[in-house]
């Protein structure tokens, strides 16, 4: 599958404020109330799939297959964090992004690389097995 639209140089900046739910201590990554390493990969993705919202053929989606980032910096509760994504490398199917988080201030959160891969949706939800029932415990 190969799709012109999906070129280097799109991109999508997101925002979000660090809330008690995005936290190491809530999401039980760690044991400080500064924003969670994993909740920042989330938002990361967020903004891949923001920068190829559009750009993608009639009935695709991508889905995520590596995430290569350093959180590089802490940030409390009530930091406001600007994500950003941008399309480096197009190989088909395959798409790669540049994404970082920065501060207010410019201060770098984190910075890194997001793979993703373009999928027929219907497809792809086609191949999912329901998951096996877990047994009541006793």
């Amino acid at each position: 599958m190969s799709d012109s639209s999906l070129v280097p140089g799109l991109s999508a900046e997101l925002e979000r404020t660090v809330g008690d739910a995005d936290t190491a201590t809530s999401l039980g990554s760690g044991d400080v109330p500064v924003l969670a390493t994993p909740r920042l990969v989330a938002w990361l993705e967020a903004a891949t799939v923001a920068a190829l919202a559009g750009a993608l053929p009639e009935g695709s989606t991508s889905v995520g297959t590596r995430v290569d980032v350093e959180h590089r910096t802490a940030s409390p509760v009530g930091a406001r964090v600007r994500l950003a994504a941008s399309v480096s490398h197009v190989d088909g199917r395959l798409v790669r992004l540049e994404v970082a988080a920065t501060h207010g201030d410019g201060a770098v959160v984190a910075a890194g690389t997001v793979t993703r891969v373009v999928v027929d949706r219907a497809r792809f939800l086609a191949r999912l097995s329901p998951p096996e029932p877990t047994p009541p415990r006793a």
